[in-house]
């Protein structure tokens, strides 16, 4: 989808946050229609109903398409989702699989989100986002400057990690990568390799692989040694050294349903969209009466729907088998791609319903290392309303332990023992209560963007032009991650069916692309040059 920068001196009103930089990308079709006008509306089907499809599905209802929403699962959210369990003592609650911090770089997801509320009332801060080592170090967030790279001066001055002797190591031209990150140059130059060796060619302290780098790598749920380079540098540009939206983050105050996919979905209703939840796409077939043919179901419940166009937004696997399924799609190449993908190693998170409560300066959301396999706990009664209310009512706590990246689920009752056994050992006011209920859900439905992978990653766009995908599996040429690459994917996915039907799209923003310090670049620059012309000038096999 043809964009251009418009740069970063949009009036106030206009900007998505306090980042007087961020960037708004403005569609080619503004000079378009804001909707359709003429006839019948096209008809298009969304394929997966997490915060990529409900992106789409609303950025096109938004504009005047017929939409029709297919989620395989009885309720909206994908990996956001949230349901209802009954516990043993006889309340119910909603389980979620995890936490999921709403970063204030989320500038797409946060539009979507506004739709539902315009003031994101629904959201709450978080105070700090402590990380904190099995051999005592402890690094905070709090109270750093926002804007780079003073923030990242700051961190390092006051942490414990950086100690002035393990600085004078740090290789300053390979961290100098980290210093101007522009997409999709980067995956350019750090894609092949992985973000292990990486942080050993930057030669950072040891202690601080874990509190600095491999935070932002098991964000993607996976081992460094198992994710590209040029990922981890756009993580830390996106919340570090490329925006000054700092690295805190709000939560929702409800569950995730409440807060978020109940108010979607009935927006998604008052703008004329039918949504399809319980209803599992089996293939994407050559229509007869439109485009395409939808098929959903199995057996008797078999259902056909004639759409014009598709968007399909499922995770890597279901994309896998709907691709499999449905052998008119693309051509070899793209479904090349699409076969070649991969999910991350299975994550696991247990969600424990405590007798007595923790001590009162507990946070939040506490990251760890050197805890075996806990990744971070969070304590869902500090923020959420619904365990808040089971707290009153018990004198207990709610808090979920996070388990990133498992190398082996063979054991799975010895994994949860662990975290337990970690979870005290951390906070020991737990060591004797009781765990009145608990919850586990273990996935393996991530995507995972491996080192040499990004040339093969598939884009919005397809060879078919009314097909398009959406999901933080797709690549999308902006500084984006996480869930913020999916509500942007899902944006952009949107905006390349609309501009075919000459309708205009939405404009997005992003953090800033490149380096924020002039100098920082220019030094960059020079280390790259002087580096292909040593390549040039020394045969391979005398190279280190």
């Amino acid at each position: 989808m043809p964009h251009r920068l418009c740069g970063n001196h949009s009036p106030v009103a206009d900007r998505p946050g306090r980042d007087r930089r961020a960037v708004r990308i403005s569609v080619a079709t503004n000079s378009l229609p804001p909707t359709w006008r003429t006839g019948p509306p096209p008809r298009i089907g969304v394929v997966g109903g997490g915060i990529a499809g409900v992106t789409a599905a609303v950025a096109l209802a938004e504009r005047g398409m017929t939409v029709d929403l297919f989620e395989q699962h009885s309720h909206l959210g994908g990996r956001l989702a949230g349901w209802p369990t009954a516990l043993r003592d006889g309340s119910t609650a909603t389980m979620s699989r995890g936490f999921h911090a709403f970063f204030r770089q989320y500038y797409n997801l946060r539009a979507l989100l506004r739709r539902i509320d315009p003031g994101l009332d629904l959201l709450t801060p978080v105070a700090d986002y402590p990380l904190l080592h099995g051999a005592g170090h402890t690094d905070t967030f709090a109270g750093l400057p926002r804007t780079p790279p003073w923030n990242a001066a700051a961190f390092m001055m006051r942490s414990p990690t950086f100690r002035a002797a393990d600085l004078r190591t740090i290789d300053g031209r390979a961290a100098l990568e980290l210093f101007d990150v522009g997409v999709p140059e980067v995956y350019h130059r750090l894609d092949h390799l992985d973000a292990r060796s990486f942080l050993e060619q930057v030669r950072f302290p040891a202690s601080a692989h874990h509190l600095a780098f491999e935070v932002f790598s098991r964000s993607f749920f996976a081992d460094p040694a198992e994710l590209s380079a040029a990922e981890l540098a756009v993580m830390f540009h996106i919340y570090f050294l490329g925006s000054s939206e700092g690295l805190l983050f709000d939560v929702p105050r409800r569950t995730f349903p409440a807060a978020v996919w109940n108010p979607l979905r009935h927006h998604l209703h008052r703008l004329g969209a039918t949504v399809h939840t319980g209803t599992a796409v089996s293939a994407v077939l050559p229509g007869r009466q439109r485009r395409f043919t939808v098929m959903t179901g199995a057996g008797a419940a078999t259902g056909e729907h004639a759409v014009d166009a598709v968007v399909l937004a499922a995770d890597t696997r279901g994309l896998q088998r709907i691709v499999e399924t449905s052998p008119a799609l693309g051509g070899r190449e793209w479904r090349r791609r699409i076969t070649c993908l991969r999910s991350a190693p299975p994550f696991l998170v247990s969600r424990l319903w405590l007798d007595r409560p923790l001590n009162a300066d507990r946070p939040a959301f506490l990251g760890t290392g050197g805890f075996g396999p806990l990744d971070n706990i969070s304590v869902l009664d500090r923020y959420e309303d619904e365990a808040r209310a089971w707290v009153r009512r018990s004198g207990g706590c709610v808090v979920e332990l996070h388990a990133y990246a498992l190398p082996d689920v063979t054991d799975l009752r010895r994994v949860r023992e662990r975290l337990t056994r970690e979870m005290r050992r951390i906070y020991p006011e737990t060591a004797n209560a009781t765990v009145v209920d608990e919850r586990h859900e273990l996935h393996a439905d991530c995507p995972l963007f491996p080192s040499g992978g990004f040339g093969d990653r598939p884009t919005v766009t397809t060879p078919d032009p009314c097909l398009v995908l959406a999901g933080d599996l797709v690549r999308v040429d902006l500084p984006v991650a996480l869930m913020e690459r999916a509500a942007t994917s899902g944006f952009q996915a949107a905006n390349a069916l609309l501009a075919r039907w000459g309708v205009r799209g939405h404009d997005l923003w992003s953090v800033p692309g490149g380096g924020r310090m002039a100098l920082l670049r220019v030094m960059r620059a020079l280390s790259a040059r002087q580096r292909r012309t040593v390549k040039r000038r020394v045969p391979d096999a005398a190279m280190p």
